[in-house]
């Protein structure tokens, strides 16, 4: 029988007392909990990305840990039972003994959730800790200068209904990462502002509403930075995401770089032009106005809620039609823009590796030679180490995968909660 919602557990929660959460953490055994999951969790992620690789056994989890075979077993056996990991079919080696038992990601056992609230629309999406999407939901609006308690509570609802639909499948949700497009502190999770929503010192997780669903907040270009990860990336680089505003994050060693408060990032702020036109932040010739979605939009002669996808196809035009020439001249603008505002980026970050992402990815065909050029011409390095540019590989709405996925890796950073 299918379980109800009320039967299914949820996350274990950590002792309250610090003096005791301090002492379980540093346990030999939660320790070495972690290494074995953390071997595993590795492992996968290389086969995901190599045809040859091959999940690992429990000797090969034992070699890269340095624990005892007998160890490994034993948490093998307790990561398992919590369905944390899975055993496949045992597969022969050209080593004498038994057949190895390969060792995965469990798939629909434990997920996470990401959230996110931008410019037009809202999203809720969850991942296994294989990495497979098992719910997904974007809802398009309209919130240029919505009430974030309404807003809110419509999210909060909509992720409410993820939750009660994944429990009742018998699948544990292990918390939410909430992605908002502005300033985060990433110490408190106020929102401080974001101009493009018009809200301003806001406490979030409160007004989801989700009871005692663990939720944090952090800003949506850091999240889907991190989205990136999972896939070929330099350990190293700039991601700029690009929709109503322009955000961006720096990932050094697979790592955010987040400052004293996580303030960092604000590409779509950079001025551009002084004498520009007026931004929604209250400063004038930023970057949002030049390169962001309704920016672009409105430069190619269409409406400002237009989908990309009409903009891609006035692209598409031949030269000489109107609205492909239109079209390439916002574009063009745009383009030129970023290459100047990135150029100050990288010149102060180091970073040789520019990841656009947003609406920037579909269209990196149109951007690249603007922006290549801008870089170019303004990063003092680039004649000794051209600035890479690329499109993002992670996907459309990519903030809810990167949320998703931070909340599963604190799962494998404490196994031991789980088991």
């Amino acid at each position: 029988m299918t379980p109800t919602p009320t039967t299914t557990p949820r996350a274990p929660r950590a002792p309250s007392g610090a003096g005791g959460s301090a002492s379980r953490q540093h346990t030999l055994r939660e320790r070495n909990l972690r290494l074995v999951a953390r071997a595993i969790y590795d492992a996968a992620t290389e086969v995901s990305g190599s045809p040859d690789a091959v999940p690992p056994s429990r000797a090969d989890v034992a070699a890269a840990t340095g624990l005892t075979r007998a160890t490994v077993s034993t948490l093998v056996d307790h990561l398992v039972a919590a369905r944390l990991v899975t055993e496949l079919e045992p597969v022969s080696s050209q080593r004498a003994g038994r057949p190895a038992v390969p060792l995965v990601p469990a798939r629909r056992t434990v997920v996470g959730l990401g959230l996110e609230v931008n410019v037009d629309y809202l999203g809720v999406r969850a991942l296994d800790l294989a990495g497979d999407v098992v719910a997904d939901h974007v809802e398009a609006g309209t919130f240029h200068d919505s009430d974030p308690a309404a807003v809110l509570a419509r999210l909060g609802l909509l992720a409410a209904d993820v939750v009660t639909r994944l429990e009742a499948d018998g699948l544990r949700v292990a918390g939410a990462r909430l992605a908002l497009p502005g300033l985060v502190d990433a110490r408190t999770g106020e929102l401080e502002v974001a101009p493009n929503l018009g809200w301003s010192s806001v406490h979030p997780v409160e007004l989801l509403g989700l009871g005692d669903l663990p939720v944090r907040v952090a800003n949506e270009a850091k999240l889907a930075a991190l989205a990136e990860l999972a896939g070929d990336v330099p350990p190293s680089f700039l991601y700029v995401s690009g929709d109503v505003g322009i955000g961006a994050a720096i990932v050094v060693d697979r790592a955010l770089f987040l400052a004293e408060r996580g303030w960092n990032g604000e590409v779509g702020h950079v001025v551009v032009d002084p004498a520009g036109p007026r931004c929604s932040c209250g400063a004038s010739g930023c970057l949002e106005q030049y390169a962001g979605k309704e920016a672009i939009l409105r430069a190619a002669g269409l409406a400002t809620e237009a989908p990309l996808d009409d903009l891609v196809a006035a692209l598409a035009v031949p030269d000489g039609g109107t609205p492909g020439g239109r079209a390439r001249s916002a574009v063009d603008r745009a383009g030129q823009a970023l290459g100047s505002a990135l150029a100050d980026f990288v010149n102060l970050t180091g970073v040789s590796t520019v990841v656009l992402g947003g609406v920037y990815t579909e269209l990196e065909p149109w951007l690249r030679a603007e922006i290549t050029a801008g870089l170019g011409a303004r990063v003092l390095a680039a004649p000794f180490a051209p600035v890479d540019v690329r499109a993002a590989r992670a996907g459309q709405h990519a903030a809810l995968t990167g949320g998703a996925r931070e909340v599963l890796r604190e799962v494998v950073a404490d196994p031991a909660a789980w088991v």
